[in-house]
């Protein structure tokens, strides 16, 4: 029950970043950063579905464990680019997009397709 855990915090932090972005620094950070902004916050909220759809479709747990890699690897490091305004951990975000892949790729392998 680790992960449906983890996932549910990370959904609480995507509608707070969200709104972060949205009331918080909009007015404070350039076009370009607030793009980012919003990239990582779409792909924190889609993971964190699709991590905690996984949880119920598979009992492998491969799908899940890359879906939060991916949410702390892609949208952190979106986020802290944005926060930091260092343009550097825009080179580790692909890393972030490979492991949402993997979890796609793990999940269609490890479904559970009950007929």
């Amino acid at each position: 029950m680790f992960y449906p855990k983890i996932f549910s915090i990370l959904g609480f932090f995507a509608v707070a970043l969200g709104a972060f972005g949205a009331h918080g620094i909009k007015e404070k950070v350039s076009a370009a950063h607030m793009e980012n902004w919003k990239t990582a916050t779409l792909y924190l909220f889609i993971h964190v579905l699709a991590g905690l759809l996984s949880f119920y479709m598979t009992h492998k747990k491969r799908s899940q464990l890359f879906f939060l890699l991916g949410c702390i690897i892609f949208s952190g490091s979106l986020f802290l680019l944005v926060i930091l305004n260092l343009p550097i951990l825009g080179a580790v975000t692909p890393v972030g997009g490979v492991c949402f892949m993997l979890g796609w790729i793990f999940l269609f392998n490890d479904i559970n397709i009950k007929k």
